[in-house]
């Protein structure tokens, strides 16, 4: 489970069995919540549970924000650029 960014209370990080998906990242943190945000063709979310709306905002505009940083680190966490 690589760690590919920690803002605040917030942990963003992959399973190595999700390199055969399209890129997305899994993070838990801040309030008990978790997600999976998709990083193409845009950023959104797959799925969540435990968020409020304002928490998931904030989820979202961390990974609008360091989106590029997210898909090098996949890039380099499941073997090279797609």
């Amino acid at each position: 489970m690589p760690t590919l960014l920690v803002v605040g209370p917030y942990h963003f990080f992959i399973f190595m069995g999700d390199c055969a998906e399209r890129r997305h990242v899994h993070v838990n943190g801040g309030g008990g919540g978790e997600a999976k945000v998709w990083l193409e063709p845009v950023v959104g979310p797959a799925a969540t549970r435990g968020y409020t709306r304002m928490e998931m905002s904030r989820v979202l505009e961390i990974v609008v924000d360091h989106r590029l940083t997210l898909v090098a680190r996949w890039d380099a966490a499941c073997g090279g650029s797609r």
